[in-house]
């Protein structure tokens, strides 16, 4: 390609040097020409820094003074890369030869293409969608995220039903393309979600913006999700049932946000008798004090749990770079206008192309 735009692959690690050293040659065999690889970590205490220095001294490594969580990890990694794309990859994602190019590609042809993912596959079972971006991230009209290839937990395997390009409302954050003026005029990720979720929130807010979020599908990678927290943990229960109802806060107008969050409140207290009733009790707690921290966030009240700062934590306000984007168009692409936990729960639509097209703006 001629002029070239100057890429940056940027992985966030921590404590990560079984995917370093497992799936980084995956990596270095990128053919983007002037392809820059950085490393940023999170205060590791493995030997991941070790690793690099003397098995990849070429690849720029950048340390932050103590784990920042994903989004505060980035946010300070980033402030040092200059290019004009950022790639955020997972350590746990293995790449395919060629991937780069249809994406840079797809976005190069329209400016208003602020970020995309390419097609994420599982790395435990190549032949089926993984959980964290599928073939592109939707969001139903209750603020539920789910994907095409992935409706709750249920996967579907790739039979090259979703083939097709085109523009989504969010890209997965474990292999995120960003254009950096767009990552510079949103401010970057909210550090108030730590981890989970907070890819949605940047791409909400580059839509209520006017921007774009595209899938591409003639890029794949696999990803093995779950390597920093796993399913099971109720940190990770904490922070999805956290940040969805912040999602809902930040990004929907007021009267919207508080009925939509009402709804929530008593849709999620049926998740807390589900987890009781089958004897997950911590991830119970998890969803309560979810809802604890939220509501006392919002009078600025900090309620110490997990480990991460919370919304009424002085130390975590948000800083100038989450006030910059301002609604200027709502994007609404990629939205599904009805109740996602109605037609997977209720009407057993366990495929997105089970639901009805029309519900789909």
């Amino acid at each position: 390609m001629i002029n070239a735009p100057k890429v940056a692959v940027v992985i966030l690690n921590w404590n990560g040097l079984k995917y370093l050293k497992q799936f980084l040659p995956s990596v270095l065999a990128s053919s983007w020409p002037g392809l820059e690889i950085v490393i940023g970590d999170n205060a590791s205490t493995d030997d991941s820094i070790s690793f690099i220095k003397e098995n990849y001294p070429a690849i720029r490594i950048i340390q932050n003074d103590k784990n920042y969580g994903f989004t505060g990890g980035y946010n300070r990694i980033l402030s040092q890369v200059d290019a004009d794309y950022y790639i955020l990859l997972n350590s746990d994602v293995e790449v395919t030869p060629g991937w780069i190019e249809p994406v840079i590609g797809l976005m190069e042809s329209d400016d208003l293409i602020a970020a995309a993912a390419p097609k994420l596959l599982s790395f435990a079972q190549k032949d089926q969608f993984e959980h964290a971006g599928a073939a592109g991230g939707f969001i139903d009209s209750f603020g539920y995220p789910f994907c095409r290839g992935r409706m709750f937990y249920e996967l579907e395997h790739d039979l090259g039903q979703y083939e097709q390009s085109g523009e989504v409302f969010w890209a997965s954050g474990a292999s995120l393309f960003i254009k950096k003026k767009y990552w510079d005029e949103a401010g970057g990720f909210d550090e108030h979600f730590f981890a989970h979720m907070e890819e949605i929130d940047l791409c909400w807010r580059l839509k209520n913006m006017g921007y774009k979020v595209m899938y591409c599908a003639q890029s794949t990678i696999y990803h093995v999700g779950g390597g920093t927290l796993n399913a099971e943990n109720p940190f990770k229960t904490y922070l999805n049932f956290r940040n969805n109802l912040l999602l809902l806060k930040k990004n929907l107008p007021f009267w919207r946000a508080m009925f939509v969050i009402s709804v929530r409140f008593c849709m999620d207290l049926l998740a807390i008798f589900r987890f009781l009733a089958e004897g997950k009790r911590k991830d119970a707690w998890a969803v309560s004090r979810a809802h604890q921290n939220f509501v006392l966030g919002l009078f600025g009240i900090h309620v110490s749990g997990y480990g991460v700062k919370d919304l009424g934590n002085g130390e975590n306000k948000l800083s100038p770079r989450t006030h910059k984007s301002k609604r200027i168009v709502h994007n609404l692409k990629g939205m599904y206008k009805s109740s996602i936990v109605w037609a997977f729960f209720v009407k057993k639509k366990t495929r997105f192309t089970d639901l009805d097209q029309a519900d789909l703006i």
